[in-house]
């Protein structure tokens, strides 16, 4: 795609690639209200303790049976991938760069499915043009997921650990791209190679032989019944 696209038109495209992608928008210096919160660490925190209490429920535990640190990580993992997903489609489909301040974006609390995601109509419109890796890791990778792993530090998560999220993140924002259309797939993995050799995540994962790999967990096989869960496909501890 080319040109300067609309509002509605770039996140009617960008919903095609599936839930993750999904965004709405709002007017800019829209307050909280009931439904729309924007991001901070107690939303956060009650978020983890619902995460948490969902994985215990998944694991037939007792609420509170998992570890905070485990719910923080999935927690991030999945608000991440909120905020990849419908960014990396944008600079896939239109060479841009969609990257709003993480105070700016407004969350639905819904847990057991992608959360709902509304960002500020003029971010939308205001992409900039001619994105590359660079760009893209200056503009986003910098900018809201550093915010948020800062804003995550608060529930004793290191680095690594953040960071290898992100890095799944991306990688799971491509494959689903990438699947939904193949004719995109050289681009999406062209561009997310370039990000994966470049701070804040060299060193985080890497794909070889067309496989990716991080170089951390997201703890979420503790979240079994003894910490005896299965890794994901992507972990450093799988095989």
């Amino acid at each position: 795609m080319s040109g300067t696209p609309t509002a509605s038109e770039l996140t009617a495209a960008v919903a095609r690639f599936g839930p993750f992608f999904a965004l709405e928008t709002h007017p800019r210096g829209m307050g909280p209200d009931e439904v729309w919160q924007p991001l901070s660490v107690p939303l956060l925190a009650a978020r983890v303790a619902a995460v948490g209490d969902r994985l215990a429920m998944a694991g037939g535990l007792p609420p509170g049976a998992v570890e905070p640190r485990v719910a923080a990580s999935v927690t991030h993992l999945g608000l991440a991938a909120r905020i990849l997903s419908p960014a990396l489609a944008v600079a896939v489909l239109y060479g841009r760069v969609l990257a709003p301040r993480l105070t700016d974006l407004r969350w639905q609390q819904v847990i057991g499915a992608p959360v709902p995601l509304s960002l500020p109509d003029d971010v939308v419109l205001d992409t900039p043009v001619g994105v590359g890796a660079d760009e893209l890791s200056r503009r986003l990778l910098d900018g809201p997921l550093r915010e948020l792993a800062a804003l995550m530090g608060e529930f004793s998560l290191s680095r690594h650990i953040l960071w290898g999220n992100t890095a799944s993140a991306v990688n799971g924002a491509a494959t689903m791209i990438a699947a939904s259309r193949p004719d995109l797939a050289q681009r999406t993995r062209a561009l997310t190679a370039r990000l994966f050799d470049q701070p804040p995540l060299l060193g985080a994962g890497a794909t070889r032989d067309g496989v990716f790999r991080r170089r951390s967990c997201c703890l979420i096989y503790r979240a079994a019944p003894g910490g005896r869960g299965p890794v994901c496909g992507d972990c450093v501890l799988a095989r």
